[in-house]
């Protein structure tokens, strides 16, 4: 297979399912209380259940399409970031999720070439610490790798970065603390997530990374976002006078801001330090799980492996899909 088969399989393959799992409509607030241990063992397996579904809505999503003014300019471009749900349980307050995240672009040059993709595979344990799954609070701690596949040098005679093949590695370890508030309407439920987290990368410790990456890389970074996810009551098509509830809209922000010391850059050189997105999705009845996808941010630092050193504005349009595979019981 072709790299630009791959990339279009890829492609594909993003518009399996969208977003947050349906199942948060599901979700039950449990707050009676309970006078024996059999009721209070069932209002806990209760609480489990609906985190679980909390915490799917706020998995990483899958994406493919185009962005636009990069600085080197593509045919596609792709996210694939499928979700395996390791660990989950109505036992357990915990779950734990691998990522194999892989980012890829299309160059609009001759041969159409994927140029070292990105690989970021990794690994996140979610878990709450409260009960309210109205008002959710709950952590998750992360560890991922991230690298290129190439083996050339990382950087070239003159002491430049070399673009071309040249072998890029980082490793770093993340914390985020999530809030989240529910609101039901007639035939719509809001889910609002807000989210802060830290991001420390081992080559703070001049551990698991490339050549001349110290000093020229982001080693502390603060990352947050907000996220609001629609999910619209319909009619069922299978049982009259009952309503079955899917995904409709979706607007998502994220920020990344560099906190430590790089290539002299003050702390305020925002256009360095600073990578923000904003996103909106809409998905139509007869999507089946997909969603389109309008959007745009600004990335101070690209998180594309050897084009960090790049700095633009960018416009992306697409499809995305939360790809999540875990065995559930109903």
């Amino acid at each position: 297979m072709t790299l630009r088969a791959l990339a279009l399989l890829t492609f594909v393959l993003v518009t399996y399912n969208f977003t947050a799992n349906a199942a948060t409509a599901d979700t039950i607030k449990v707050n009676q209380q309970v006078e024996n241990p059999d009721s209070a063992l069932l209002k806990k397996r209760i609480i489990n259940h609906n985190f679980g579904s909390i915490y799917e809505e706020n998995l990483r999503l899958s994406f493919g399409g185009n962005e636009y003014f990069n600085k080197v300019k593509t045919q596609l471009t792709a996210d694939l970031a499928p979700n395996f749900i390791l660990f989950s349980s109505p036992n357990s307050r915990f779950m734990f999720v691998f990522t194999p995240r892989v980012k890829i672009r299309l160059l609009s040059s001759e041969g159409a070439p994927v140029k070292s993709p990105s690989y970021m595979p990794g690994a996140s344990v979610f878990f709450r610490v409260n009960e309210d799954t109205f008002n959710p609070k709950f952590f998750s701690f992360g560890y991922s790798h991230h690298s290129n596949g190439a083996r050339g040098p990382s950087e070239n005679p003159d002491g430049t970065f070399n673009t071309l093949d040249g072998k890029f590695t980082t490793n770093f370890y993340t914390l985020t603390y999530f809030t989240g508030k529910r609101v039901d309407k007639k035939d719509v439920i809001t889910d609002r997530y807000d989210n802060l987290g830290l991001e420390v990368h081992a080559g703070l410790f001049n551990l698991g990374l490339s050549e001349g990456l110290k000093d020229h890389y982001g080693f502390i970074r603060i990352n947050g976002g907000r996220v609001y996810n629609f999910i619209k009551a319909y009619n069922d098509p299978l049982e009259a006078g009952h309503k079955t509830y899917a995904n409709w809209q979706r607007i998502q922000f994220d920020f990344t801001y560099i906190a430590d010391k790089y290539d002299n850059y003050s702390a305020i050189d925002i256009k360095k330090r600073l990578n923000v997105s904003l996103k909106y999705y809409y998905s139509f009845p007869f999507m089946q799980g997909s969603a389109l996808v309008i959007g745009g941010g600004y990335r101070g630092q690209d998180d594309y492996n050897q084009s960090f050193q790049d700095s633009y504005g960018y416009v992306t349009i697409g499809l995305a899909a939360g790809l999540s595979f875990g065995y559930h019981k109903h």
